[in-house]
């Protein structure tokens, strides 16, 4: 089987490495991949939002299976493009990814499902969303669009909800995405992010995990892309996830289809788990990053006979199976993300790496024959142990080894469960 994977991030490159452990996979090609990618696949140049300059490749070079991993082509349709030239892609339609292509969109199908959400007010105007928050008191902000995971800003005062829209609707900080806001409540308890395969009918939840969206130590400084994850996170007990499957994910898909939306692919759920139970704080249309770097290497189960069933609509026929060893990835981004920062520092140390810790690329390139930064969040390193400490002193142990010119990462990831004992 020849297999496209499309993207270039951290995310991407743990799906290739997946993807290499497969005996059905002959082939792997990444569009656009990046430097550490370029060891395990051959990277395409193509960016991961040219649909249709991805669908020629994928018609000339014979491709059996594309893999999406960001969610920009998912909303532009590239599934869409794709099935009407006969090429089988997994991930979810342009009418399905709406579900992370507009917050508007998220939050009225969750309204009218009945799934549990923080209550929220739509505003397309400024001047009246200002007047709103201004009364509102602390709330979340959230940009309608796709703003690469940043759109999202907690206010503590009005005068912080005040500078959020203006941020978003006025000065257009995310550009298009800014046009519409969506000014929740501000929900109170611990996030989790709960990722499942569905082929439109049945669903396959895989195990959960948590991330850290915070750019500093003790979740300060701006929102990023995320910092590091780990898995499992203990406040998700069995009982919620009980409650996770029958409150949320089985009334989203159903709800879904009676509307005539077949969701085919990976549904994120990001949760807060607040007193009164789960909340659905958003719906994503992909595997998460950095989440993916802690799920996906504990999936013991080959990947491509997953997606194969997905697309197939044989979904309940695939039992999933799970290393049961925890996992945690820090993330090593530029000096100053998300802000400013430069690329082009030349990396070290990656050889030196102890051999039971992965590291997956995901702001790398190459330049005159070495690995150079090339993006905000650089690399992830993922660890693993019996326990989430283990894990997490596993990861650190990787990063200790790594450097290059003003790297900076958290020093507290997984803080929450290992306060707990974890």
């Amino acid at each position: 089987m020849r297999v496209l994977v499309v993207g270039g991030g951290g995310r991407e490159h743990t799906l290739v490495w997946k993807l290499k452990q497969s005996p059905l996979v002959k082939k792997i090609y990444c569009a656009p991949g990046n430097g550490g990618i370029a060891s395990d696949a051959e990277c395409v140049a193509i960016q991961g939002d040219d649909v249709q300059a991805l669908a020629d490749f994928a018609s000339r070079e014979r491709i059996d299976l594309t893999i999406v991993g960001p969610e920009a082509p998912l909303v532009a349709g590239i599934r869409d493009v794709f099935e009407s030239r006969g090429l089988r892609l997994f991930g979810p339609t342009a009418g399905a990814a709406l579900l992370e292509g507009s917050k508007v969109f998220a939050k009225r199908r969750m309204q009218r499902y009945g799934i549990p959400t923080a209550s929220c007010e739509v505003f397309d105007d400024p001047e009246a969303a200002l007047r709103y928050v201004r009364r509102a008191g602390r709330c979340v902000v959230k940009a309608d669009g796709l703003a690469a995971g940043k759109g999202v800003i907690v206010a503590g005062s009005p005068a912080e909800a005040e500078e959020a829209v203006r941020l978003i609707m006025v000065e257009r900080a995310f550009g298009d995405a800014g046009k519409a806001v969506v000014v929740e409540e501000l929900l109170e308890g611990e996030e989790v992010s709960v990722l499942a395969f569905t082929d439109g009918k049945s669903i396959k939840p895989l195990v959960a995990s948590q991330d850290h969206k915070r750019a500093y130590d003790g979740d300060t400084g701006p929102n990023t892309g995320g910092m590091g994850a780990y898995s499992p996170p203990p406040v998700y007990t069995e009982e919620l996830h009980e409650r996770v499957c029958r409150e949320i994910l089985e009334p989203l898909i159903r709800g879904l289809a009676g509307d005539g939306i077949v969701y085919q692919g990976v549904i994120y759920a990001g949760l807060m788990i607040t007193s009164k139970g789960p909340y659905v704080l958003e719906f994503n249309c992909r595997f998460g990053d950095p989440e993916a770097q802690v799920v996906i290497p504990r999936l013991k189960t080959d990947l491509v006979e997953v997606v194969e069933a997905v697309l197939d609509e044989r979904l309940d026929g695939i039992r999933l199976e799970w290393d049961p060893r925890a996992a945690a990835c820090v993330v090593l981004a530029s000096g100053g993300y998300p802000g400013r920062y430069e690329k082009g520092k030349v990396i070290a140390g990656l050889n030196e790496v102890p051999p039971d810790v992965l590291v997956f690329h995901a702001g790398t390139g190459l330049a005159e024959g070495k690995l150079v930064t090339s993006g905000g969040r650089v690399l992830g390193v993922t660890g693993f142990g019996a326990t989430v400490r283990e894990a997490v002193d596993r990861a650190y142990a990787g990063v200790e080894k790594i450097r290059f010119d003003g790297m900076h990462f958290r020093r507290d990831i997984a803080h929450r469960a290992l306060k707990s004992g974890g």
